[in-house]
C-alpha cells in the first residue's frame, strides 16, 4: 500500500469507502501477525522459564555476573546504543 495520503476532497464517496475498507482489511491482518508474534514470544518465554526453574533446581547458577552487568546497562540505557550515537544528534 502506498504510504502517501490521498488527497480526500478529490475522492469520491465510493473511492472513500473503498479506501476505508481497503485500510481496515490491512488493519485486520497486521492485527493477526501480531497476535501469532506475542503467541510464538509467549512460548519462547515460557520455554525459557522451565529450562531456568530446571537449572536452578539442579543446584545451577540461573543468573551469572555477565547478566548483572547486562541488567545494570540496560538500567543505565547503554545497551543497544552504538559508540557515536550520542554524538550524532
Amino acid at each position: 500500500m502506498d504510504d502517501t495520503f490521498p488527497d480526500l476532497g478529490a475522492l469520491s464517496d465510493e473511492e472513500l469507502k473503498g479506501l476505508i475498507q481497503s485500510l481496515t482489511e490491512e488493519e485486520t491482518e497486521i492485527s493477526y501477525r501480531r497476535r501469532i508474534l506475542h503467541g510464538k514470544i509467549d512460548i519462547l518465554r515460557a520455554e525459557l522459564v522451565n529450562r531456568l526453574r530446571k537449572k536452578h533446581e539442579g543446584g545451577e547458577d540461573v543468573i551469572s555476573g555477565d547478566d548483572v552487568q547486562k541488567l545494570t546497562d540496560i538500567l543505565a540505557g547503554k545497551a543497544g546504543i552504538a559508540p557515536d550515537a550520542d554524538e550524532a544528534g
